[in-house]
C-alpha cells in the first residue's frame, strides 16, 4: 500500500458491534468489503484478514486486483447489504 487517497482504515469489528481496533487497508478492498458484507456479518464472521479472504466473492476479487497498481483505486456498485 501507498499512503494517501489509496488507504483507509478498516475496523475488524464494526464500531456499531463494540469494535475498537483498526488497521490500514486498501480502500477498493475497503470498499468491496462493505459492498459485500454488512456490519453484523463483518462482526460475526468476517472479523479476521483470513476469514474476509475466504469469502467467494471477496476471493474473486483480490484474483482480480493481484494485476492492478497499489495507488489503485475505484468505485463500487452501491453497497448490497445481505443478511
Amino acid at each position: 500500500m501507498v499512503a494517501g487517497p489509496s488507504v483507509d482504515r478498516h475496523h475488524w469489528v464494526p464500531r456499531s458491534k463494540g469494535g475498537r481496533a483498526a488497521e490500514p487497508m486498501h480502500t477498493v478492498c475497503h470498499r468491496k468489503i462493505h459492498s459485500v458484507l454488512d456490519e453484523r456479518s463483518l462482526a460475526r464472521d468476517y472479523d479476521t484478514p483470513e476469514k474476509l479472504r475466504a469469502h467467494p466473492e471477496i476471493a474473486r476479487f483480490l484474483v482480480w486486483l493481484r494485476g492492478k497498481p497499489p495507488t489503485f483505486t475505484s468505485r463500487h456498485r452501491s453497497a448490497r447489504r445481505r443478511r
